[in-house]
């Protein structure tokens, strides 16, 4: 099975702005085509922006299955490109953030709530999911989605691993003085758990935030295989099966796991 080369976009988009974001999205999937990437993942909200007021938030945010997805699925399609994309999701009187993943051929493969919801903002604007592991086959792997906070928990990335997760999409929007989370603990995450994980970040000022960027791939022998920097980029690597399956092979966290010691935990 050949490696799925996946295509990191590292930006903010424009704050507000859908049409502008789709348009970028456009362009970012025409690259990481002609940059031979099957994948192409992009960062936490990045539809709309992430630093929005709760009303225009709430006044963005669409369904699943809305015109923005739909049109996400054309371009995917017209680029034969997997795409994951942050956005806020309309669902009845709720509002979540939300990753959709849409495949090659344009139609949607998962759809997934952010349940873990960083600070007053996030829990003012959003009403957490309450599923954790969102699963979808692609390219001959099982891919998971998580957003941003989430994978700060070290027992959601464990129930992916449990749940057989082999790249774990996580579309963030990673603040300083925070960095250290892209820098060291999405590394150690990879390798604890034996899975890629695509760790991708908005970038630059925003409101009162400021993202560090710092977007990468880490696979299960706990290497970063690309970095982007602190600007707008586009990065590539690989989610390679064949080292995933040796580093399984060598690594016994999983196997040498005693569940009947965590109880307490839960």
């Amino acid at each position: 099975m050949p490696p799925l080369r996946t295509a990191l976009l590292q930006s903010s988009g424009r704050l507000g702005d859908t049409a502008a974001n789709l348009k970028a999205l456009d362009e970012a999937a025409a690259r990481a085509a002609q940059g031979g990437a099957g994948l192409l993942v992009t960062s936490e909200m990045f539809l709309t922006g992430y630093a929005l007021d709760v009303r225009d938030i709430a006044a963005l945010a669409e369904p699943a299955d809305g015109m923005s997805a739909r049109a996400i699925g054309e371009i995917a399609r017209r680029h034969g490109v997997a795409v994951l994309y942050g956005y806020p999701e309309r669902a009845g009187s709720a509002v979540f953030n939300a990753a959709q993943l849409i495949g090659p051929e344009g139609a949607p493969l998962a759809n997934y709530r952010k349940t873990h919801l960083f600070g007053s903002f996030e829990q003012e604007a959003f009403t957490p999911g309450d599923t954790s592991v969102v699963q979808a086959d692609l390219n001959g792997l099982r891919v998971g989605i998580m957003i941003c906070y989430d994978v700060e928990f070290p027992e959601n990335v464990r129930a992916h691993a449990l749940a057989g997760t082999d790249l774990l999409l996580v579309p963030t929007a990673q603040m300083h003085p925070f960095q250290f989370v892209a820098e060291q603990l999405v590394p150690v995450r990879a390798f604890e758990n034996q899975m890629y994980i695509a760790y991708v970040n908005r970038t630059g000022p925003e409101g009162e935030f400021e993202f560090v960027g710092l977007s990468c791939l880490a696979s299960p022998d706990g290497v970063t295989r690309t970095r982007a920097g602190r600007g707008e980029e586009l990065v590539f690597g690989e989610a390679d099966p064949e080292l995933l399956a040796a580093s399984r092979e060598t690594n016994p966290y999983l196997r040498d796991r005693r569940p009947g010691l965590y109880a307490s935990l839960v």
